[in-house]
């Protein structure tokens, strides 16, 4: 008997110490989203000025890699996924809202991925012809298979402001993902429609509408849904 209480008083403490473990990461990444997005706070940007953001202490970011999120597939997990960096001026646009939402809708991790080095570039050169400015890590085109169904096309613009099609697809920033069992079910970039520039002030009915596409977009991941219905909602 006395063997059989102290096994299960070691196995209470590993799991003790895993909780406290996940706890301090999920703190420590928390942290680390609100330094690396307030660090920007009204710096200069080509001509134009960082828009302020103010991030809670408490937020549900969590810093993954790419081969954490294809893992994360592989198992049938269920969560949300943010693609962006914080130079980027139309991520800061939506990343509050993202985090409201998620904080609303009771979803305690967002799975961040910064996106910033691991795509890879395309252009076209004084031709017409695309060529590759800097190649996308291995993972990132195995990523791209994985979220293929709701990825949307690379697209180029010519000199006549034409888009090209590169035959490939693309994470642009901001993208937010559902992933329901796996599988990619839902993917919006949480912009308003009305916004015209990343650098503009964001009017209460823009906020609102960030909002509902994001909210319609990531609720099914709340609700444990098997499939995602917002994609017919939203």
């Amino acid at each position: 008997m006395k063997k059989i209480l102290v096994i299960i008083t070691v196995l209470m403490l590993l799991v003790g110490c895993t909780n406290t473990k996940e706890t301090k990461q999920v703190q420590a990444d928390a942290a680390k989203f609100k330094e690396e997005y307030e660090s920007l706070n009204n710096e200069s940007n080509n001509g134009k000025t960082y828009r302020s953001l103010e991030i809670d202490d408490n937020n549900p970011i969590t810093y993954q890699t790419v081969s954490d999120i294809i893992e994360a597939m592989d198992d049938k997990e269920s969560f949300v996924i943010y693609f962006g960096f914080a130079e980027c001026p139309w991520c800061r646009s939506v990343v509050p809202t993202l985090i409201e939402v998620a904080n609303d809708l009771g979803i305690s991790n967002i799975y961040y991925v910064d996106v910033k080095e691991i795509r890879d570039t395309l252009e076209l050169d004084d031709e017409g012809n695309i060529v590759t400015k800097k190649e996308g890590t291995e993972d990132y085109y195995k990523l791209l298979e994985k979220l293929d169904s709701v990825l949307e096309t690379y697209l180029l613009t010519d000199a006549d402001g034409n888009d090209v099609n590169t035959g490939e697809k693309r994470i642009y920033a901001p993208n937010i993902i559902s992933v329901i069992d796996g599988e990619a079910k839902y993917l919006t970039d949480g912009i308003s429609s009305s916004q015209t520039d990343a650098y503009m002030d964001l009017t209460d009915e823009m906020k609102e509408e960030s909002y509902d596409k994001i909210k319609c977009s990531i609720e099914c991941v709340a609700d444990n849904q098997k499939t995602c219905s917002a994609k017919t909602k939203c």
